[in-house]
């Protein structure tokens, strides 16, 4: 019912900036909450931020480097979210997922989220 594709990701340099996309289509009239997430190899999924698709409230992961340098926004619509990236280092090397749910409750549990995306690889480079 409803369809999420991330794209921007690629590879960077440490202290460079990325931004992430993730486009929404079908049914994104039931969706209430996008959420960011990343995974590395052997590591737990991370969340990241969360934004209202109608509302433009957000939250975001409770890591301050993660508060300090990611920003999460949206279009008029909410059926484009970005995840600016700034500052980047190795240790942000993952594969970044968005994820669509219809409630805000449960916006930083992952098991929550109804629709993923495919993911999209970021790589940075020391």
């Amino acid at each position: 019912q409803v369809q999420l594709v991330e794209s921007g990701g690629g590879l960077v340099q440490t202290g460079g900036s990325l931004r992430l996309s993730c486009a929404a289509s079908g049914r994104t009239d039931t969706v209430f909450t996008i959420g960011w997430f990343r995974q590395a190899p052997g590591k737990e999924r991370e969340f990241l931020a969360a934004i209202g698709r109608t509302t433009g409230y957000t939250d975001y992961g409770y890591g301050d480097s993660v508060k300090a340098r990611f920003i999460i926004s949206k279009d008029n619509t909410g059926d484009m979210v970005y995840l600016q990236m700034n500052s980047l280092t190795p240790e942000d090397t993952a594969v970044y997922y968005c994820a669509a749910d219809r409630s805000w409750a449960a916006a930083l549990v992952a098991s929550a989220y109804d629709y993923w995306g495919q993911g999209t690889q970021v790589t940075v480079s020391s």
